[in-house]
């Protein structure tokens, strides 16, 4: 029998971990176990990368070292989330990671602060271009990047696009209701149910997997 990674997510720039109050209650009826933490300051008055050690400090203090788990970052959560896996050794333990929304090669939207974090997500940042000149590593894990065209502050929305893993795109109206549609909470599912390319018996099987399951439609009903 299969298993079940525990999923962690991470929100983005003026959000806390109550954003993701659907997809957490969907996955966990799933069958996973969910993990979240709320980043301060969430504003982007700090550099991402203060950002992702707080990611990195949550890990350590909620896993073990050789406990795998799954990866999901919403918008500016997923740019921490990759400096967390290709910077602050995420690597070695994230089996599945998954972006929904994020401004892997920025937002022009990012030029209305000038707060750290947000001239970070600018088109051509040095942050950005110093993730991305090696986000070859991201092929070692299962990657992919769940996106909308219709996004109005990803600009433009295929900044979402990356060269490696897959980019799955849905038809979802509004940046924000990419962490509560039923699209998009059905393609997270998706992914998280893909059995692993090259999987291994290294794999810690801490929790059991149920059959591959299909989200209600309204993506929340009990």
């Amino acid at each position: 029998m299969g298993f079940r990674h525990p999923v962690l997510l991470i929100h983005g720039i003026n959000d806390t971990e109550a954003v993701f109050h659907s997809m957490s209650r969907c996955l966990t009826r799933l069958g996973y176990s969910v993990h979240s933490l709320s980043l301060t300051p969430n504003n982007g008055h700090l550099g991402l990368e203060h950002l992702a050690a707080q990611v990195s400090n949550y890990v350590a203090r909620t896993f073990a070292p050789e406990q795998h788990f799954d990866l999901v970052g919403f918008s500016m959560g997923g740019i921490v989330s990759r400096y967390y896996v290709q910077r602050l050794g995420g690597i070695a333990q994230v089996k599945r990671f998954v972006t929904i929304a994020s401004p892997h090669q920025g937002t022009w939207l990012a030029y209305g602060s000038e707060r750290p974090g947000c001239r970070q997500m600018r088109p051509g940042s040095a942050f950005l271009q110093d993730l991305n000149q090696d986000a070859e590593i991201l092929k070692q894990l299962d990657f992919t990047s769940i996106w909308t065209p219709l996004d109005l502050m990803i600009v433009p929305a295929n900044s979402s696009l990356m060269p490696v893993g897959q980019s799955v795109p849905v038809w979802v109206p509004s940046h924000a209701w990419m962490v509560s549609h039923p699209q998009s909470l059905q393609a997270v599912a998706s992914c998280l149910q893909t059995p692993l390319q090259g999987s291994s018996s290294s794999d810690r099987p801490l929790e059991q997997s149920r059959d591959r399951q299909k989200l209600p439609l309204d993506g929340s009903r009990t």
